[in-house]
Order: structure tokens, then sequence, then C-alpha cells
């Protein structure tokens, strides 16, 4: 269950306005034994409330100075409120925390050292005050419509000081949409926002949740006690148990009101959900994924190519976009592409992607054989290989240093999205 409560709740709008004053949030009649009550008479095994959304209001007394509910018309700390429910019923509990932060404006192009310590500090709020969390959900980084890039506000410190305060919480990014689906890039699990059209690919091999709404949006509507909600047997046939196949859960948003409670149809559907649908535990084992979350070495740099297609360069493998790619030159079925640096560069992990699925590439992998090369003592030492058709690859080796990596394919005019290079801590 997800559960999004916040300013936007008495705004009937998706965002709230970060200029709006905090006692406009005033759930007088929260209940969250109600939610947790709903949650288990649809078998659900677990649930994520929004702690801190877009706009930057806080449902817990945060000491570091941002809006939250003791200015609010209900001073009570949602989050204790919710994680005590939620474990008396013997659900698990995560938290969601937003990135983006309006009103203390931190967004692209402004993010500074005080504000990372701002998030930190919240962050570690969240992970000391209230036990064990079973995940926390990131939103509102690295994405489109935010622009905070990974780069402008590190990944890799927000994941140590998780891991530090809660080695067992797994760290989830609301990214699924900038990566392949092969690895898990700057995530413990892969998040894909069904709401916004993100699909999970077929035979997926790594954990992963899709996020979608039992109402028509995110936050609750005055709409809600009367409209239509996603049919139990959607929920069910189409979603859950399709999903649970491909190593993915279901974390289905309920809306609470006004007043902090669940409409009485939305309470309905979900036992309606619960008689079809029986949580038979744990899903098989799957094997260990390669996870990335260390910036790419390679994004950026100067790069060259045997040859390349006409406006397809070799640069488009190094610029950290998924979307884009190189081409060999037509009629050529052995090309390469290199990448340099100014001093060496060390790194331990590498990926090879390529455009399947890209407009105008098609389906089917152009790549029959490649091998990764460093350049040592003025010549060529080979890294990896391999002779299988390759449209994903992830390989991790003894950490190694070089000015100069070249990866070279064997095919019908293959191409690369992306060859990264990573330093990854082991």
């Amino acid at each position: 269950m997800f559960i999004h409560l916040n300013m936007a709740t008495f705004e009937e709008r998706e965002w709230g306005d970060p200029t709006l004053s905090p006692t406009l949030f005033d759930p007088k009649h929260l209940d969250t034994d109600q939610w947790a009550r709903a949650a288990k008479s649809a078998n659900m095994g677990y649930a994520c409330l929004t702690t801190k959304h877009h706009d930057g209001f806080c449902l817990w007394p945060t000491k570091t100075g941002s809006a939250n509910v003791m200015q609010s018309s209900y001073p009570h700390d949602v989050v204790r409120r919710y994680v005590d429910s939620f474990r008396k019923a013997g659900l698990g509990v995560c938290l969601y925390f937003s990135i983006l932060d309006l009103r203390q404006d931190i967004r692209a192009r402004t993010v500074t050292p005080e504000k990372i310590a701002l998030i930190k500090a919240q962050i570690a709020e969240l992970l000391t005050g209230y036990g064990p969390l079973t995940a926390l959900i990131l939103d509102g980084w690295n994405a489109s419509w935010s622009r905070i890039s990974y780069a402008e506000l590190p990944y890799r410190e927000i994941y140590d000081l998780v891991k530090s305060l809660q080695p067992d919480c797994l760290l989830t990014d609301h990214n699924a949409g900038s990566y392949p689906g092969t690895a898990l890039y700057y995530t413990d699990i892969k998040q894909y926002e069904q709401h916004a059209g993100q699909k999970i690919p077929p035979d997926s091999p790594v954990p992963s949740q899709s996020g979608t709404t039992l109402q028509s949006d995110w936050f609750w509507k005055k709409a809600y006690p009367t409209s239509e909600l996603a049919s139990a047997r959607t929920i069910v046939e189409d979603w859950l148990k399709p999903f649970n196949e491909n190593h993915c859960n279901l974390i289905l948003n309920v809306a609470p009101n006004r007043d902090g409670r669940f409409d009485d149809n939305a309470v309905a559907r979900l036992a309606e959900i619960g008689r079809l649908w029986k949580n038979t535990g744990p899903a098989p084992k799957i094997g260990r994924s390669v996870t990335i979350t260390t910036p790419d070495l390679a994004a950026g740099r100067p790069a060259w190519a045997s040859a390349s297609d006409e406006a397809v360069g070799p640069d488009q493998a190094f610029d950290d976009n998924f979307r884009s790619y190189w081409l060999a030159d037509r009629g050529k079925e052995d090309a390469w592409i290199e990448v340099r640096f100014d001093e060496p560069v060390s790194f331990n992990t590498l990926s090879i992607v390529e455009p399947l699925h890209a407009e105008g590439y098609g389906d089917t992998s152009r790549i029959a054989s490649y091998k990764v090369e460093v350049e040592r003592d003025g010549g060529w030492v080979e890294l990896v290989a391999g002779t299988k058709p390759a449209p994903y690859q992830f390989h991790e080796f003894q950490r190694t240093a070089t000015r100069r990596v070249r990866l070279s394919v064997r095919g019908k005019q293959p191409g690369i999205t992306e060859l990264g290079l990573y330093d990854e801590p082991r």
C-alpha cells in the first residue's frame, strides 16, 4: 500500500503549493489503524507513507526548521501514528521522502552544501526515530521534471548515510525511466511508476516494484467518495499476478481524505481485492543483481570510433543518456569505440548497453561478440569479452587503472547506447 497524505490532500492538487500556510493541513480524524486494517483486508504485506512530498511539508516534527505538522492545524506526529499502527497489524513499514523540496528551494542548480546537510539531517531523523524500516523510497531526484542530478546532489553520500544508520533498509529511487531494466542503477529495488506509463520489461531479472493508484490520482480529490476505482479483477489479474512472475511487487496507492481516513468505497474495494488475492509468501529467490551506485566515469569524456554512421558519433555512447546511441558505419561488421582520459582512471565495473528497441534500431541484438581492452604500457590488454548476443552486459573485476578504454564489437552495423565505467565500493 502506498499512502499519499500531505498538503496536496487539502488543495485539490498533486503537488502542494509551497507558499501556503502549514495550518491548511488538518486531518482532524486521522485513523491510521483504519489504514492498516484496510491493508490487511487486501492481503498486503507492507506500506509506504509520504513523509515529505515535493512542496517540502514534513509529516513529522522535524528539528531542521522545515515546515511540519507541529505548525499545522493537526499538531501530531503522523509518521509515528502510521508506523505504530502498521507494525501493530504485523505489516512492514516503508517511508517515502522527496529530494525535491520547493519550500527549501532544493531544486536543480540551487543545491548547496547546506541544503545537502538539511536532506541528510531529515533522513537521519526518519531512520533513527521510527524503528527499523523495510525501505526508504526517494523521489524528485534525477528525473526529467526535477532535474536534480546525482552529480549535483551526490547519490552515494545519501546511500552511505542510509546504510550506516540502517544496513537492512532498502534504498529505492524513482528513476526507472532513466536506466535499462537489467541492472539496479542507483537503487536497491527497481521502482516503476506504472501510473506514469513505465512498464516492467518481460523477463525482468531484478527485484522491483510498480506503483499505481486505486483512485485516479495520488492525492485525494473531492470527487473520490463516489468516483470509479480500479477494479479488483484488474488489480489482481492484470497487475498483481503478471508482476509477480517478473519479480515485481505491486504498490497500490490509496489516498486518505481530508479527515485522514479512507473513503468507504476504497475500503470496500480493498476487501474485494483480498477475496481475490491470497498472498502465498515470498517468491523464489533470484540471482544477484549488479548494482550501480557511483557516477559513470566515462560520461562526457572525449570519444573516438573506428567509423560512425551519419550524425551518430561515439560521443553518444558516453553522454549518460540511454535514449541516444552510437551506430557503426553501415556495411561494417567490425567496429570499435574508445574513451580517453587525461590521467589514469580506476574502475572495477563496466556496462555495455545496446540500444535494443530504440527508434531506428530494432528489437533484435546486432552484437554477435565483443571485447573490452585497456591501454597498458603502450599496448592493449583484454579486460573482458563475450561471444553471446549482448544487448546488456555487466562485468565486475579487480580494480584497474588506465587512460584509454576500447570496446570492439562484431555484428551487422552494431550500436552502443552507453559504455559505462564505474568504481564501486566493495
